[in-house]
């Protein structure tokens, strides 16, 4: 079921209980070769859960859970390879969950809304760096208006960093 314009996706927290189901999406081929070793991957979940400068959700589509999604907050860490970008920034990361909702526009999707969110709250810039060979997560950032900033190496790996800003959309761009 491709997204549609009006299909409000919904935000939420993740749960202990969520913790299972991120698991079996992070060994699904199409995300784990994007994300590191999945049981590491979920023990920092776990600790997300209470943390100050990572929110992880679940983001739903109609009460179904689709996708994981998380923000940061780089100036909340110490030596956060972002804490250059301006303050008040938060990085985002998306990994769609379920294979057969990869690659319809979901992820574009997604990323408007949440990032419209975001800005909305008064945040000014909103950031994400995925891996350079990943090219069709690159597309679906350019879609919802990302547009490419830098290339950087880091304890994240490589990556490309992406970014909008909250007037882009006004100004057209």
């Amino acid at each position: 079921m491709p997204p549609e314009h009006s299909q409000p996706y919904d935000f939420r927290p993740v749960t202990q209980k969520d913790l299972p189901m991120i698991a079996g999406w992070l060994g699904e081929p199409e995300v784990a070769q994007w994300w590191g070793d999945a049981e590491k991957e979920i023990a920092e979940i776990r600790e997300h859960i209470d943390s100050v400068s990572v929110e992880p959700l679940i983001v739903e589509l109609y009460g179904k859970p689709i996708a994981y999604l998380q923000s940061y907050d780089p100036h909340l860490e110490d030596d956060h390879p972002y804490a250059d970008q301006p303050f008040g920034t938060l990085g985002i990361d998306l990994s769609i969950g379920l294979p057969d909702l990869i690659g319809i526009g979901h992820g574009s999707a997604i990323l408007r809304q949440f990032v419209e969110e975001l800005f909305e709250e008064g945040v000014p810039r909103v950031i994400i760096d995925p891996d350079p060979a990943n090219l069709r997560a690159i597309r679906a950032y350019e879609k919802a208006g990302f547009r490419t900033m830098d290339r950087r190496h880091s304890v994240y790996g490589d990556v490309v960093l992406m970014a909008i800003d909250s007037g882009d959309e006004e100004e057209g761009q």
